[in-house]
């Protein structure tokens, strides 16, 4: 596409609204082996991914399980997708079992030359609002690249941390998070198409899940913590059933660093701040 073609996308929009039911919440919280909360409770941090789900026809999915671009978001056939990073401010709490609402705007599309080929970068802001209030603010980086072997090995060393978790994963666990969050990508449940199509060496560990274990490592660390803001950015993906750690460390007033490692190297890595 010519960058004229890409400029039509920057400020679209769409809007999904979500009850935030409290059985689908139970659920979530299965898949993340974590305590359920009740109507009316504070949304853990991070699970609004797995509500607001905009779905589409069979018919309207591509070839890798996610809905064809062209619609919302802009082209990008024959590219693979991967969830780049991104950054979120929490401003007040989504409460379990009241409905809420979604407000999705495409901020910016560039397409980049890099070392395997072209890529794509698309920035999404969601803004998730309840009881007319804006609950969360948040910025999404997509990248669509294209087919090429995708980069295993970390380079960066892990370095030490005060607190860590043990993650095991297996493809129960990877589905049940794809089935919670209505993320069709095979990449993530689709052993062949994972293998054959895209490289990878087996299945792919979500980014977002990632990302939401490395949040709850924290407030499992600090309890009672109010979180006010958390960005992310995946290094390099994780490949189920290999075991992880989400770790992390205080590094000033309000600010910790957090990371995912395998290997003594990093795969994730964000920046949490808090309330002092």
């Amino acid at each position: 596409m010519n960058t004229q073609d890409l400029a039509a996308w920057v400020g679209r929009q769409e809007r999904c609204d979500d009850n935030i039911d409290i059985g689908h919440v139970g659920k979530i919280a299965l898949s993340l082996d974590a305590p359920a909360p009740a109507p009316g409770d504070a949304l853990p941090l991070l699970w609004q991914w797995a509500l607001f789900v905009h779905a589409v026809p069979y018919k309207e999915l591509g070839a890798d399980g996610h809905p064809r671009r062209g619609g919302f978001l802009p082209p990008a056939d024959d590219r693979n997708r991967m969830w780049a990073g991104g950054r979120v401010r929490f401003l007040q709490p989504l409460r379990v079992a009241r409905a809420a609402q979604r407000v999705s705007t495409i901020m910016a599309v560039n397409e980049k030359s890099g070392r395997t080929g072209k890529l794509l970068f698309v920035t999404v802001q969601h803004e998730y609002f309840q009881d007319g209030a804006l609950c969360i603010s948040e910025e999404q980086d997509i990248v669509y690249r294209e087919p090429s072997p995708p980069k295993l090995e970390g380079t960066i060393a892990a370095g030490r941390a005060e607190w860590s978790e043990r993650i095991e994963t297996d493809p129960v666990k990877l589905f049940r998070y794809s089935a919670v969050t209505f993320n069709g990508h095979r990449i993530h449940y689709d052993h062949p198409y994972a293998t054959q199509v895209e490289g990878y060496p087996g299945l792919v560990v979500h980014g977002p899940l990632i990302a939401t274990l490395m949040c709850r490592s924290f407030t499992n660390a600090h309890p009672g913590k109010q979180v006010l803001a958390f960005s992310y950015r995946g290094l390099r993906p994780l490949i189920c059933p290999q075991p992880f750690d989400v770790a992390g460390l205080i590094e000033g007033d309000g600010l910790a660093r957090l990371w995912a490692e395998q290997d003594g190297t990093l795969a994730h890595q964000a920046e949490l701040k808090f309330k002092p």
